[in-house]
């Protein structure tokens, strides 16, 4: 399986590629200091849940750089994988920030030799496998990020994170769509 992404569908993904997380959602995430939060216990219960967010996004940061270095992507579709990278990269930097601004510690990123074997990398043969990987992390990370909006005890970031699941959920659309795949057919797909 070798799917291109047609120039119509390539010309929209690359405007999307600049899309990141605006200063306002940053500035959301990182405002939601103590102030907000109903008490230290609440903060630590949120900081659990922006690490375990911020975890995702080192694994998909890492992701999307072993199918990068694979040589297994065209070049279109090595130019979409390096902007979804780049989306991912503005999350974590937003997550950090925010986990130290509630006063907790950032989880930290593995290596990337760590990411290869829990993504086992080394099975990836073609641009499908890569495309798939991708796609069922996108997936994952969208769902995750919906499922954990009603555990924040701090409204905003329930907001921030309903932002998150919004790029993932992108992602998830362009990359089933540069695989021929067909998108779920019923409604409420996402967050299940």
């Amino acid at each position: 399986m070798s799917p291109l992404i047609a120039p119509p569908r390539r010309l929209f993904l690359s405007r999307t590629s600049r899309m990141t997380l605006s200063a306002a959602a940053v500035g959301l995430l990182a405002g939601t200091g103590s102030a907000h939060a109903q008490s230290s216990g609440a903060t630590a219960a949120d900081v659990g849940i922006l690490n375990v967010a911020l975890g995702l996004e080192h694994e998909a940061i890492n992701a999307y750089q072993l199918g990068a270095m694979s040589g297994l992507l065209q070049k279109g579709v090595l130019d979409v994988a390096v902007a979804f990278q780049a989306h991912h990269k503005a999350h974590r930097d937003a997550l950090i920030a925010t986990i130290r601004a509630l006063g907790g510690t950032p989880v930290a990123e593995k290596k990337l030799d760590d990411y290869a074997k829990a993504l086992n990398a080394g099975s990836l043969k073609n641009q499908g496998d890569v495309l798939m990987l991708a796609t069922k992390l996108e997936l994952g990370a969208t769902n995750a990020y919906l499922g954990v909006i009603p555990s924040f005890k701090d409204n905003k970031l329930g907001q921030v994170a309903a932002r998150l699941a919004a790029d993932e959920t992108m992602h998830y659309t362009a990359l089933m769509s540069a695989m021929g795949q067909a998108l779920p057919n019923g409604a409420l797909s996402f967050g299940a």
